[in-house]
């Protein structure tokens, strides 16, 4: 459980990037033979590419980095549960394991709301593991919405402000 603490920390400095950017702190780190060979955070907005994702992003470098699509052997640890998009990616690049700090209802395909890692009817399934340092990546997303939702609202007074 250290080791995992200790990827799950790396993929929270990931999330920081996200989020001292004004994105979504979504992160991930890819391991293999323990160590990191890959990192992502979310850049939606700043690349405004619907495919900047912090685990397609990581995927991206970690196939680079060993010359090969295939990342058998790797762990992903990610901050939010991967949505469709990502968790098929997962499959697709053979990923063995994704760490997971917290879950996402609204999103998520690694239990919430489908599990697209471990379908038997894949031809591979990933190891999902959940709930690693997960009052920090939970706490982490929360302080980013409320920030956002006390701009929003003030730019709404602002605006209204502006019009009287």
């Amino acid at each position: 459980m250290a080791d995992q603490e200790y990827y799950m920390k790396e993929a929270i400095k990931q999330a920081k990037k996200a989020f001292s950017i004004g994105e979504v702190p979504i992160g991930c780190v890819i391991v293999k033979e323990d160590k990191i060979i890959a990192r992502g955070y979310n850049r939606r907005t700043a690349d405004k590419n619907t495919l900047a994702h912090a685990e397609l992003q990581a995927i991206k470098k970690a196939s680079k980095k060993l010359g090969d699509w295939r990342l058998e052997g790797c762990t992903m640890y990610v901050t939010l549960e991967p949505c469709q998009m990502c968790s098929g990616a997962l499959v697709q690049a053979r990923m063995s394991e994704v760490v997971i700090g917290c879950m996402n209802p609204k999103a998520g395909c690694a239990g919430s709301i489908l599990n697209l890692l471990e379908m038997p009817e894949f031809n591979h399934q990933v190891k999902v593991t959940r709930g690693v340092m997960e009052e920090e990546c939970s706490k982490l997303l929360k302080d980013f919405f409320k920030g956002l939702r006390s701009r929003l609202k003030e730019e709404k007074k602002e605006k209204a402000a502006g019009k009287l």
